[in-house]
């Protein structure tokens, strides 16, 4: 058991915890979650004693090995496979089956093993490192955002790997869906302190939503309390005959604990301009084809596809396939080898790409880079999408040169808001956003009325948006008319293997035959799979929706009390009661109002899931028939 007690961190003005208090149980896999600048990654380094505590007490087992995924590259051997095989412990040193295992889990294919890892791109080398890790079966694991350089498929194989891990992890990723699928336990750092649950992501979030909410209902009752004993001792402090009364109430109010008000944090707040699109097409790609060089294969070769309103289209597939170069090619910034794009001559498109960061002006401030996306944004405007980017105040003067690339890509996304649109292309947005901004992002694309096109990894987002997708895949692009799960379900991607060298998903044709002996078991066993993510998928949603119809439930009653209280303040003439239960009243009708809206939308995702689990569990039932 790793134990770690009390402990306390500081950079400067900026503390990042106090008092740090939790235990790494055997096999226990634990996902820490907490927003960015929280001290995750600070954490993970006094684990492994790269920084010290201002405070506390570390204690790790003599006998324990630490695994850690390093970001700096340093290769000493002249092959991948030589390379790769320095992780493993002596005394299975023997054992380079594992290691190509591995490798091939993460992507690297049979040519790779011989070639020198500095011929690898920079997300290549990191994977090389990720691999003689994996492969060192270290007592504790500790992997920092290990999926930041992974494409979909690897990410898909280090999910079945981590789920059969035997011993001990703790993971740091913004990918929700990724760390609910291989955790046991989640804990979070949050306003300095640490909470450790049983469970997922959910689980945490909703327990520290609720511990809030009565922290904050206990200090406002206690603070009313507070004012009616002031008053009081205030009233009759001159009366002799209730000094008793008085000096009682002045005890009871020294020892009255007085809780401090939860400070406001602050949330990367989305919400894109759209602009008013009359026609039904924004644009045809007509025999899409491109190449870097005429020497190399197509990246892309006759890709045909249309784009209309209320599209969500993401683009998935390996790393260094062509998903990014066809959004640039889309937002004008690359040239077609042959085919044609016709779009509508309004059709107003805003592009978010990682080369793009490169593109932002470093003599110009935070404030000046988002006013010039748009030539008509209003300064106020524009300072509003600085503070939703959290650049408020002086901090939307910062110049861009002095950014981290996180700070770079939050003001790209800036300028992304600022910029009215029809079609939004986006590469790969979550990358440096935690995961509340990435549950923010989510809402923000889902109400976006027009169109967008997204290059992305993470599941979850697939999950919930797509309702087609562009796939890069068996060398070839092509358009898949249907949900990413209607995708793995009747296509699946080529080869994909778990680490044990088994199949990932049972592939099928497209249409529903009658089934055979052997394909019974397997519609039994899709039977069983479709039954547990129904579960996975709509249990959180109906906890969600029955935390809020008991807020509401609160809420409602706290304003019928008040109204009643209001109604007998008038009917006596109590002005002073009359003015605060007024205020009162005033702040929980829009309180209510937003609990009902967040309800209605909790209840359309639960209907629309439920709708989707139905149809695809009597497909099942028919081709079972």
């Amino acid at each position: 058991m790793i134990k770690v007690e009390e402990l306390s961190k500081s950079f400067g003005r900026q503390e990042l915890f106090r008092d740090l208090s939790f235990t790494i149980s055997p096999g226990e896999k634990i996902g820490l979650v907490g927003r960015n600048g929280y001290g995750k990654t600070t954490l993970l380094q006094m684990l492994l004693g790269q920084i010290e505590p201002d405070s506390g007490d570390i204690s790790i087992p003599r006998n324990c090995r630490l695994g850690y995924l390093q970001q700096q590259i340093h290769f000493t051997q002249d092959t991948v496979i030589k390379e790769a095989c320095l992780g493993l412990r002596e005394d299975i040193s023997l054992n380079h089956w594992k290691v190509e295992k591995v490798l091939a889990g993460l992507g690297f294919v049979r040519e790779d093993l011989s070639r020198h890892p500095q011929e690898f791109s920079g997300g290549y080398q990191i994977r090389l490192n990720l691999a003689k890790v994996l492969v060192s079966g270290p007592d504790l694991l500790l992997l920092d955002e290990p999926n930041n350089y992974l494409d979909i498929i690897a990410i898909r194989w280090l999910i079945n790997f981590l789920k059969n891990w035997k011993k001990e992890l703790l993971l740091i990723t913004h990918d929700r869906l990724f760390m609910d699928k291989v955790t046991t336990h989640t804990m979070i750092i949050h306003r300095q302190r640490v909470r450790k649950v049983r469970g997922g992501t959910q689980k945490v979030y909703q327990q520290i939503a609720l511990e809030e909410a009565v922290h904050e209902k206990t200090r406002l009752n206690d603070e009313k309390k507070r004012k009616q004993l002031e008053v009081f001792i205030s009233r009759f402090r001159a009366k002799a005959r209730l000094g008793g009364l008085v000096r009682s109430r002045v005890k009871m109010l020294a020892k009255k604990e007085q809780l401090e008000e939860l400070g406001k944090i602050g949330n990367l707040e989305f919400s894109f301009r759209p602009a008013d699109f009359p026609a039904a097409q924004m644009l045809a790609a007509h025999n899409l084809t491109f190449s870097y060089n005429q020497s190399e294969p197509w990246l892309m070769e006759k890709l045909m596809f249309n784009i209309g309103r209320k599209e969500r289209i993401c683009v998935i597939g390996k790393n260094g396939k062509g998903k990014s170069t066809l959004l640039r090619i889309l937002a004008g910034e690359l040239p077609l080898s042959a085919g044609m794009i016709k779009q509508h001559p309004i059709l107003k498109t805003a592009f978010f790409g990682q080369t793009n960061l490169s593109q932002l002006n470093e003599q110009k401030t935070v404030f000046e880079e988002i006013l010039s996306a748009a030539a008509e944004l209003p300064s106020q405007q524009a300072r509003s999408i600085c503070g939703a980017m959290m650049f408020g105040g002086d901090l939307a003067l910062k110049q861009v040169a002095v950014l981290s690339g996180g700070e770079r890509s939050r003001v790209l996304l800036g300028k992304l808001l600022a910029t009215p649109s029809h079609l939004l292309l986006l590469d790969e947005p979550t990358n440096h956003l935690d995961m509340e901004s990435c549950e923010s992002l989510l809402e923000a694309i889902d109400e976006f009325p027009g169109s967008v096109m997204m290059v992305t990894h993470n599941e979850l987002y697939l999950h919930r948006l797509a309702t087609r997708l562009i796939v890069f895949d068996r060398g070839q692009a092509k358009v898949f008319e249907g949900t990413y799960q209607e995708f793995l379900d009747k296509i699946g991607w080529e080869n994909e293997e778990d680490e044990e060298g088994k199949p990932l998903v049972v592939r099928s044709s497209g249409s529903i035959a009658k089934a055979k002996p052997d394909a019974k078991k397997t519609i039994k066993l899709k039977k069983a799979i479709l039954v547990q993510e129904k579960s996975q998928v709509l249990k959180p949603l109906e906890e969600e929706m029955k935390q809020l119809e008991t807020a509401i439930a609160a809420l409602e009653k706290e304003l019928h009390d008040g109204t009643e209280a209001l109604i007998q303040a008038s009917t006596t003439g109590n002005g002073s009661a009359i003015s605060e239960l007024a205020k009162q009243l005033h702040c929980l009708r829009p309180e209510i109002e937003g609990y009902y809206h967040r309800l209605d939308k909790a209840l359309t995702r639960y209907e629309s899931r439920s709708q989707e689990f139905k149809e695809k569990m009597e497909k099942l039932l028919e081709a079972e028939s």
